[in-house]
């Protein structure tokens, strides 16, 4: 069970390294986020970015799909993430993206334009009618990466990061299942098993 205090405003940035506790925190902060909307009948609705390229990430696919319950719908966007934000987006929903350091990778991959991506990304977040928790790895913090694919990975991840930081209402960052707000209203935050 997660008890949190949902407090956010209309969008949350949830940022953390791999198996940090991001997702976890993020899911338990839009199911608390649905459960305050639910008189206004919206969705809860998670926009999944991941591709299944291999068995590791299949199984990952499948683990996440476990972790919600029946109250979840679940939106696949690898690259068209705006629109898809667009479209389930209405009074009362709340929508969870995981995440995003995926989708900045489908974009590379897939040579698209990064900047109007990200641009068409941020003008659909400001216009949104419901609430949205965004999920992405922290890869700004390690070593400098050795090849130019990789270090043009974590400048963009690292654009993408701060314009969307700079744009939502809360973020917080995830260390060790540990949560710490650092933009917006601290809420009183515990995990418990």
């Amino acid at each position: 069970m997660y008890s949190v205090d949902a407090s956010f405003g209309k969008s949350l940035f949830v940022l953390g390294g791999a198996r940090s506790g991001k997702s976890r925190h993020a899911q338990g902060m839009a199911e608390q986020a649905a459960e305050h909307a639910a008189a206004q009948g919206g969705d809860l609705v998670y926009v999944a970015t991941a591709q299944a390229f291999d068995d590791e990430m299949v199984d990952r696919i499948v683990r996440h799909r476990a972790d919600r319950d029946a109250r979840w719908r679940t939106v696949e966007a690898p690259i068209a993430l705006s629109e898809a934000l667009a479209d389930a987006d209405g009074a009362g929903s709340v929508i969870l993206v995981d995440c995003l350091t995926l989708w900045m990778t489908n974009l590379l991959l897939g040579d698209h334009d990064i900047e109007a991506r990200t641009v068409d990304l941020l003008a659909v977040i400001a216009s949104m009618r419901g609430r949205a928790v965004f999920v992405s790895n922290e890869v700004g913090m390690g070593i400098v990466p050795d090849n130019a694919l990789a270090r043009r990975f974590r400048d963009e991840a690292g654009r993408l990061h701060q314009r969307l930081a700079a744009q939502v209402d809360s973020v917080d960052m995830v260390f060790a299942g540990l949560v710490q707000r650092w933009k917006g209203v601290s809420p009183a935050q515990s995990f418990h098993r």
